[in-house]
């Protein structure tokens, strides 16, 4: 009995050590992971094209149709007679509003694939087109 009281001692300070060193690493912050970088990148520039989609908008909708109308109604839409201030305000920021919903769209998608947040029906297309441009290199 004698001779397993010092393995014993042994075996907790050993144990203690570990258990004193594991608190430690414990109780600091982990680092960011590679993933929480990519979603804060992410985010940022899909912020950064969505504030800047939204200031396109709001310049021709607001600024084309109601600051520059004065001046964009002296012309007028050959074969309408309508003044261009008019029809800024009626189609113009309405148009610009849908092509910038397809300019989202399509950078929405490249990012979302860049960052590897991509749906999967979107990674899996993207994955079989490179698929299918590596197999016609190698042919």
């Amino acid at each position: 009995m004698s001779a397993a009281a010092p393995n014993d001692g042994q075996r907790s300070q050993s144990d203690e050590t570990n258990s004193a060193e594991n608190s430690a690493a414990n109780s600091a912050s982990p680092p960011a992971t590679a993933s929480d970088r990519d979603r804060s990148a992410y985010w940022r520039a899909n912020l950064r094209w969505v504030l800047g989609l939204l200031t396109i908008w709001f310049a021709v909708s607001f600024g084309a149709a109601i600051i520059f109308a004065p001046q964009l109604n002296k012309v007028h839409l050959p074969g309408t007679g309508f003044p261009l201030g008019f029809w800024f305000a009626q189609q113009g920021s309405i148009i610009v509003f849908v092509l910038l919903i397809l300019v989202y769209v399509r950078v929405m998608n490249r990012l979302d694939r860049q960052y590897r947040v991509a749906e999967d029906s979107t990674v899996d297309q993207a994955d079989r087109d490179r698929q299918d441009t590596h197999d016609g290199e190698k042919r």
